[in-house]
């Protein structure tokens, strides 16, 4: 006979979170199981950062409760919950080695010299850094850097790494292969991840599941496909890349991809080309509709870009009906 199903590695329920009066997280909850990686996706100031450090205890809860494997540790210092914290910033040892940089989180679990150095060597070789450790991190670029951090942080040996952010100060040619490196790396680990981002091609590429936050409330939490292919309010569309329109009084929302601009009178919205320009394999077409909407249109490398100014009418092949018209 089976028995009950183990607790998820990381529960938040009816989470609040207030400044001077003014709720920031908003009665949240979320689960995250061992192993899986969670992305937690928003505009800026919608509370994500906020959440991460009330889960890891540097911010005060007004209500709500935080279990790590099935335990309560709202009332546990941050040290004792068993969660690590990586921000944007690697805040590493400016004065100490790479390796010693690393040594400390596995040394103040309790690990003996020769696991110290064992695990130092061997996350050094999962993450490509093992070159760098006699270096300062003054020494090495901001992408290494945030692998060492990320080192440091699984020395410890979290039950729950919690992301802030970790890509964000990184220039884009660097991001993906990171992205990757993180992402294979932590999977071989086994670590339950919740990360939060506020770039959602990063949150649908990383996450086993994506939570979309805004106003310190979670919107839909599902599979990266699920929550991009069925949007329900104005403002989540948006955050996703949609272009919304209203279509016989209802808010509609139309990827780029699926909209069409033909200069010249035809059957479709009417409006003008405001701006045109090719992004890498193709074009974007800014366009506004004569009803106050403004599109974007994402059209094939072959595709002639009208003239700023050109008339036309625009269509679209398929298009998702919004219930809900928060802004």
């Amino acid at each position: 006979m089976a028995g009950p199903d183990p607790p998820p590695a990381l529960e938040v329920r009816g989470l609040r979170v207030a400044y001077r009066a003014v709720p920031v997280v908003r009665g949240v909850d979320l689960t995250v199981a061992p192993g899986e990686f969670v992305v937690l996706m928003g505009p800026n100031g919608s509370g994500k950062s906020t959440l991460l450090r009330a889960i890891v205890g540097l911010e005060p809860c007004d209500s709500g409760e935080v279990r790590v494997f099935g335990e309560a540790v709202g009332r546990r210092p941050p040290h004792r919950r068993g969660v690590v914290l990586m921000g944007q910033e690697p805040g590493l040892f400016a004065r100490r080695s790479v390796f010693a940089n690393i040594a400390y989180a596995a040394g103040i679990r309790g690990a003996g010299e020769s696991e110290v150095r064992a695990t130092v060597l061997g996350l050094a070789e999962r993450l490509g850094i093992g070159p760098l450790l006699d270096r300062r991190p003054t020494e090495i670029s901001g992408g290494e850097r945030q692998r060492v951090a990320l080192a440091r942080a699984l020395a410890a040996r979290p039950r729950v790494l919690l992301l802030d952010e970790p890509f964000s100060a990184l220039d884009v040619t660097i991001r993906a292969e990171l992205m990757a490196d993180f992402r294979s790396v932590l999977a071989a680990a086994g670590v339950a991840v919740l990360q939060v981002t506020h770039d959602r091609a990063e949150g649908l590429f990383l996450g086993d599941r994506v939570a979309l936050l805004f106003d310190g409330r979670i919107e839909s939490f599902g599979p990266p496909r699920e929550v991009f292919d069925r949007p329900s309010s104005v403002r989540a569309a948006r955050f996703l890349g949609y272009n919304t329109v209203r279509e016989n009084g209802v808010w509609t929302a139309v990827h780029p991809r699926d909209l069409r601009f033909v200069p010249g009178e035809g059957a479709g919205r009417r409006g003008y080309l405001v701006a045109g320009g090719p992004i890498g394999g193709g074009a974007r077409l800014i366009v506004q509709l004569d009803s106050g909407e403004r599109v974007e249109i994402e059209v094939g490398p072959a595709e002639p870009i009208p003239p700023p100014g050109t008339r036309g009418t625009v269509g679209w092949s398929h298009s998702t009906e919004l219930t809900d018209p928060s802004p």
